[in-house]
């Protein structure tokens, strides 16, 4: 590329990221091949991060960030010509212009930006498994929750929904199960059913409520976000830099690691196959991504794998920020085309292991001793390897970094107050909603019964009334003298679930579940997004 290419910042089809013996350019066009930036704390991986999200953004690419540590917020504010930036820029021949970015902030906590909020039934069951860390039995459990739900046109929403669905299910499946006298249809239900036990459920109360102390309540709820508003650009044609406050969210790693899985598994599922265009149509920095895949099971790791490859021809790129490569599955590293290493640590044997692995993970280039100057690199200073022609990595080259246009280093409480108050989105997700939904119908429903009707004989108490509202809602017109209520409820939840639940709750149903209902209008409760697409 020429001298005036590297004088003038980017091009028309390339971001240019710093210059070695050559220049480094990351060509838009491949962009959506994903990426990798690593190295120890420290190194200058935050600045990588914001001169990647630059390019894109001049690019008319809009950006999704996590920012850990406040730093990347000074995106948004104009960059200032101190003397080291300048040397910088002088040092690989670009002349530097100071320049802001258009930027949402979002706050799942809704402190430091808009609030970002998702309905129970969207998560659904298997993340949010995840993210209660519940075990297989109790998984189960809230699968069946989340199905009975699904089938009795009661919305989850927000947390107080789910425990309405985990206190209704677990008196009735108890009541089932304790009866002797049942026929054998009942008594398969009772025995697919039988881990629905009020202890079971209390366990999965209690993750409820630790998840509430550390602001989950906060995430679930209404209005629930468009990720529309995302892939978005400005007056000028840049995309809009989208910047999620993560320094309390932090504080919980898995709800972190499972919030933005959550995100790219919704993008995957809305956005149309696009193959690949000259740019991405969006592009996703996953920062610590190691805890994306600590302790995942392998049907979540699958499917994790499965949503990188596949998302690519919907146009969105995927980068990963962590220490390492090798904190990165393989099958997953496999996918990941444009890599920037910064140094990493070597004073221990499985330091200098470490530095090995991710040394191979680059094409060889015979000028340079890879493994030794990933130990030598400065602050600034990145080894790095873009796809380039077809799709092939290039050989890794040394490189200095060039300095980012805007501000290096977070912005003030009142910066951050005035760019909320500009915001494109101010006002649409401020003020939280709380429609009727699972919570709400079940109250209505009992207290409407009560007041006309009265417990039945032998049918006192919720109970009764929960198990008369599910036979009128499965649509059953046996007389209510043949049959006690817990056995009305067992034969018409046998027709809909024993057959799926037989053989164990949790796989078998999510089978059921996950190949059934799909996408439907309106979405499926049970199904949320990456659970439906992990039960298929």
């Amino acid at each position: 590329m020429a001298a005036s290419g590297i004088a003038s910042g980017d091009t028309e089809d390339k971001i240019f990221i710093g210059k070695g013996e050559q220049p480094a350019w990351l060509t838009l066009a491949l962009a959506n091949r994903h990426g990798l930036v690593t190295g120890a704390t420290g190194t200058g991986k935050t600045v990588s991060l914001q001169v990647m999200a630059e390019g894109f953004a001049r690019a008319g690419v809009p950006v999704f960030a996590a920012d850990i540590k406040g730093d990347l917020s000074g995106i948004a504010e104009v960059g200032e010509a101190k003397d080291f930036i300048l040397k910088r820029a002088q040092e690989i021949g670009l002349n530097f212009q100071p320049d802001q970015f258009t930027t949402v902030f979002w706050d799942v906590f809704g402190e430091q930006g808009h609030p970002v909020r998702a309905t129970v039934s969207e998560m659904g069951p298997l993340l949010l498994s995840r993210m209660l860390d519940l075990n297989d039995v109790q998984e189960g459990v809230l699968n069946v929750a989340f199905r009975v739900a699904d089938d009795m046109g009661l919305p989850l929403m927000d947390m107080k929904d789910l425990r309405a669905m985990l206190d209704a299910i677990a008196p009735i499946a108890q009541k089932v199960a304790d009866n002797g006298d049942v026929n054998a249809d009942i008594r398969q239900a009772a025995q697919s059913l039988g881990n629905v036990t009020k202890q079971t459920v209390g366990t999965i109360q209690r993750q409820l409520l630790v998840l509430e102390n550390q602001g989950g309540e906060k995430f679930f709820g209404e209005p629930a976000l468009q990720l529309k508003d995302f892939i978005r650009t400005d007056s000028q044609g840049r995309g809009l830099v989208n910047i999620l406050v993560a320094d309390k969210l932090m504080t919980n790693p898995r709800l972190y690691a499972t919030f933005l899985l959550w995100m790219l598994s919704e993008l995957f599922e809305e956005l149309p196959e696009v193959g690949d265009p000259d740019k991405p149509k969006l592009v996703f920095f996953f920062d610590e991504a190691h805890l994306l895949f600590n302790d995942a099971p392998k049907p979540l790791m699958d499917k994790i794998e499965q949503v990188v490859r596949l998302i690519r021809s919907k146009g969105v790129g995927v980068y990963f920020i962590t220490q390492n490569p090798i904190d990165v599955p393989d099958r997953v590293l496999a996918q990941l085309g444009n890599r920037l290493q910064h140094a990493l640590r070597a004073f221990t044997p499985r330091d200098q292991k470490a530095v090995a692995a991710a040394a191979d993970t680059f094409r060889p280039n015979p000028k340079l001793d890879t493994a030794k100057a990933i130990t030598e690199l400065g602050k600034g200073e990145a080894l790095v390897s873009f796809l380039e022609g077809n799709g092939t990595p290039a050989m890794v080259e040394r490189v200095l970094v060039r300095p980012p246009s805007a501000r290096i280093g977070p912005i003030t409480p009142e910066e951050r107050k005035a760019i909320i108050a500009a915001s494109p989105v101010r006002g649409k997700y401020d003020t939280a909603v709380d429609s009727e939904s699972a919570y709400e119908k079940l109250r209505a429903r009992i207290d409407g019964k009560s007041a006309s009707e009265g417990p039945a004989p032998g049918e006192g108490g919720i109970l009764g009334q929960l198990g008369g509202l599910f036979s009128t809602v499965f649509g059953t017109n046996t007389p209510r003298g043949k049959l006690t209520t817990g056995q009305l409820v067992a034969r018409n939840v046998a027709r809909t679930v024993a057959t799926t639940v037989v053989g164990g709750v949790a796989a078998e149903l999510g089978k059921k579940v996950g190949g059934s209902l799909g996408s439907s209008v309106g979405r499926s409760i049970v199904r949320g997004t990456l659970g439906g697409m992990l039960r298929r």
